[in-house]
């Protein structure tokens, strides 16, 4: 059976290109379900609305899952609420920008 676990190993691989931090780390990834019937449904988000990588961020993350043994499919739903900022950063992401502390959030 896949678990969400294995689709964030998967996930933890994608890259935004214009910044050295995977996109779970950056915060950018809210939720991960897998179904049954192994169709993995992620909600995410993007730096900005007008990222120039909106298409092939969410491409390359569904040939990444969709590689995962068992996954029949990947549905990605891409929202702006709640907004992402640099305060969604992970610990391990803020250390690999060189980020001492988290801002604060403006919510």
């Amino acid at each position: 059976m896949i678990t969400t676990e294995d689709v964030y190993k998967e996930l933890r691989q994608v890259y935004d290109p214009e910044i050295p931090v995977n996109i779970v780390d950056l915060g950018l990834v809210y939720d991960v379900k897998v179904e049954e019937t192994g169709v993995c449904n992620i909600t995410m988000t993007l730096t900005s609305q007008a990222c120039p990588e909106a298409r092939t961020i969410p491409e390359v993350m569904k040939r990444r899952v969709n590689a995962i043994p068992g996954v029949t499919g990947t549905q990605i739903s891409i929202v702006w609420e709640p907004a992402w900022g640099p305060h969604r950063i992970s610990p391990e992401g803020r250390a690999q920008l060189g980020i001492d502390e988290p801002p604060e959030d403006d919510e």
